[in-house]
């Protein structure tokens, strides 16, 4: 497990896929503002479930998300599009509706950086979020991103067209955390 301040990132479970499913997945509403794909009825033991239980590869790395104080299951979290010619990579986060607003998300976006900066020797991070996801640019601009540009009513979500914002940190403007002593 890599661990921040409030959460930890760890192998995604079996016993994580229903949590996930019904509370994330099965949401539709939430599901179309985090994925770019059209939400389809899919039954949580389908290997096409986002909810599934993720098979490691080279371009993805799929974390649950654990509140370190309680050491409930939060969330989940990925790093995606991994390039690794370019040392690039793109970062996602969904929280569980109980754990929201509880200041995880910034910390989760900090792991997820310790992660792709140290461990896998990326140089290059971007998030892209709807325009009006406060929480995740808040997260996102907290851990060092930085806003570099609005894609322009360029996401489909429940029936209307919304702006993306871009955001991005470069590993030589991250500020690492405190390594072991």
């Amino acid at each position: 497990m890599i661990q921040g301040d409030k959460v930890g990132l760890r192998t995604r479970r079996d016993s994580d896929v229903p949590v996930f499913q019904a509370e994330l997945y099965d949401d539709v509403a939430t599901r179309l503002r985090v994925d770019s794909r059209p939400w389809r009825p899919l039954p949580p033991d389908s290997a096409e479930s986002p909810a599934a239980a993720a098979v490691p590869s080279d371009d993805k790395a799929y974390f649950s998300v654990v509140e370190l104080a309680s050491r409930e299951l939060a969330g989940e979290a990925l790093v995606w599009g991994i390039d690794t010619h370019n040392r690039s990579a793109h970062l996602g986060i969904s929280l569980l509706p109980g754990f929201r607003g509880r200041g995880l998300s910034g910390d989760v976006v900090r792991v997820l950086c310790t992660y792709a900066f140290t461990v896998r020797g990326l140089r290059r991070l971007q998030v892209e979020t709807l325009a009006d996801n406060t929480a995740m640019i808040a997260a996102a601009t907290g851990a060092g991103f930085r806003v570099e540009g609005t894609l322009r009513r360029s996401a489909w979500v429940y029936g209307a067209f919304t702006d993306v914002v871009v955001l991005g940190l470069l590993a030589g403007e991250w500020t690492p955390p405190p390594g072991p002593a």
